[in-house]
């Protein structure tokens, strides 16, 4: 059915979280298709192969009528183009206009440590004004400063309480320290919860990861009127589904991110429970102002001799992985990569067993003693990062070897002067989320290198997996306007 003529449908606003549609059935059904996706790399999971699931995301239940509050502009739009009349039951979406001078008057009255930059004041301008969306803003832009804003409007504004939801306990601790540096008595007024930490019912704002949120009651999230929901894409999909629809009472919801993957889906689930995107300044921008790093990427491509790329001719993904991370002439390679930079650099694995261990091994053994080298992955605590952090800013040296789960998202370290991709990757977000860690500006630093290492397997004309992930690397390369050589080097 490509047109529906001269019908109508009624939209109610049921809570914080879902509109309710009604409509005839063939609308609801042509609805139900429109906004169905098929989850990417649906047909490897269990569900799909046992058929208990189609790998389909439905954000439209035809069953209920009921659709996430966020995504209504999407609704009006194809109501738009199939020439079908919207009867608002009551007010779906709201919009605040505030001006210059009332934003001025506000940040001047939170008396902050730091000034905050032309955009970071237009993404809580566009906060203040819509009470819920998606601010897109890319890693070292800043964004726990925009949090803190937002924290310090929505305590004035708002009786209960405000929840700030993170990915990691690393940020978790991170954005607690930072409040208390914009001058917030976080002792006073802040709860941490996560593993070894308790929320004190005296304190109006919580930060916490989602790890610890999204198994508990409804009951729980019944006094928060405000969410923030900082590196939202992280969150896994299901889990981050349970928290916002538990907070069905919290008008203001506004999520932060630095990158959104290519899925439509994930696209939309997050502008479904958070609201539209706004994105307020791309990494390009920030460095041409220097206030981000400039940045060079070192492409690295690691040619294996023939008799090793015919013994993986034809292997699957994780086999080429296993060589990889086990391979001596790459893992040595990296080794004196790492030794020979100069300033504090940054290596990220992904194997923490087959991989990360070796590569510390072998870079620690080789140091010059006064050296000082980190190893950190899941099983050091947030403690101990937040140690190897602060002493990597004191430092000039330091060779970090982390996993990429601990370490390329929003840990922040100004003083980190080389980046090397241990191990390949496609993701878009990890690699822009990873790059971010070395554009935050030090005291004497302006400039950082990445040093992007991929393999060259091609045997009868076939390129391995990893050679076409980092081809992948080379299109976000191109599409954020960072500049790179390219350099071939044999592996002996």
């Amino acid at each position: 059915m490509n047109n529906i003529m001269s019908s109508e449908i009624k939209v109610e606003k049921l809570n914080s979280v879902y509109i309710r549609i009604t409509a005839e059935a063939d609308i609801r059904r042509e609805l139900s298709e429109y906004f169905s996706f098929e989850v990417p790399g649906y047909k490897f999971t269990p569900q799909y192969r046992s058929r208990v699931w189609d790998g389909k995301i439905r954000l439209y239940s035809y069953a209920t009528g009921q659709m996430y509050v966020g995504l209504y502009p999407y609704l009006k739009d194809w109501c738009n183009k199939k020439n079908v009349k919207i009867d608002e039951i009551n007010e779906i979406l709201t919009f605040n206009r505030v001006s210059a001078a009332d934003i001025d008057g506000l940040i001047n009255s939170y008396d902050l440590s730091i000034t905050p930059r032309d955009y970071q004041i237009d993404a809580f301008k566009f906060a203040l004004e819509n009470d819920r969306g998606l601010i897109l803003s890319p890693t070292a832009s800043g964004k726990s400063l925009i949090s803190y804003m937002l924290l310090r409007h929505y305590l004035n504004v708002i009786d209960n309480n405000i929840l700030i939801i993170v990915p990691t306990t690393s940020l978790v601790e991170q954005l607690y320290k930072d409040f208390k540096q914009y001058g917030y008595d976080v002792e006073n007024n802040v709860s941490r919860k996560y593993h070894g930490y308790d929320i004190d019912e005296n304190k109006r704002v919580v930060i916490s990861t989602w790890q610890s949120l999204y198994k508990l009651p409804k009951t729980f999230f019944e006094n928060f009127g405000a969410v923030i929901g900082d590196e939202a894409h992280l969150f896994k999909a299901v889990s981050l589904t349970k928290i916002m629809t538990k907070l069905v009472d919290c008008k203001y919801r506004i999520g932060m991110t630095g990158t959104l993957d290519d899925s439509k889906t994930h696209k939309l689930v997050l502008q479904g429970l958070f609201g539209q995107v706004n994105k307020v300044v791309d990494t390009k921008t920030l460095m041409d102002k220097k206030q981000l790093s400039d940045l060079k990427i070192v492409c690295l491509i690691l040619k294996h001799n023939d008799e090793e790329a015919k013994k993986l001719y034809g292997c699957k993904y994780h086999e080429e992985l296993e060589y990889l991370a086990t391979s001596e002439a790459r893992n040595k390679y990296i080794r004196n990569l790492a030794l020979n930079l100069q300033g504090n650099t940054l290596c990220l694995f992904q194997l923490v067993e087959k991989h990360g261990k070796k590569l510390y091994e072998l870079i620690k053994n080789k140091a010059e003693n006064n050296r000082e080298i980190f190893f950190v992955y899941g099983g050091v605590d947030a403690e101990q990062r937040e140690q190897v952090r602060a002493i990597t800013e004191k430092s000039d040296n330091a060779i970090i070897v982390a996993s990429y789960g601990t370490f390329s998202t929003g840990i922040n370290i100004r003083n980190l002067h080389n980046l090397i991709f241990a191990s390949p990757s496609k993701s878009r977000i990890r690699n822009l989320q990873s790059i971010g860690r070395g554009l935050r500006l030090g005291d004497n630093k302006n400039t950082a290198t990445l040093y992007d290492i991929s393999d060259d397997l091609t045997y009868k004309d076939k390129k391995n997996f990893t050679l076409t992930h980092f081809q992948q690397r080379i299109n976000i390369y191109n599409e954020e306007g960072f500049n790179y050589d390219i350099h071939s080097v044999n592996l002996k």
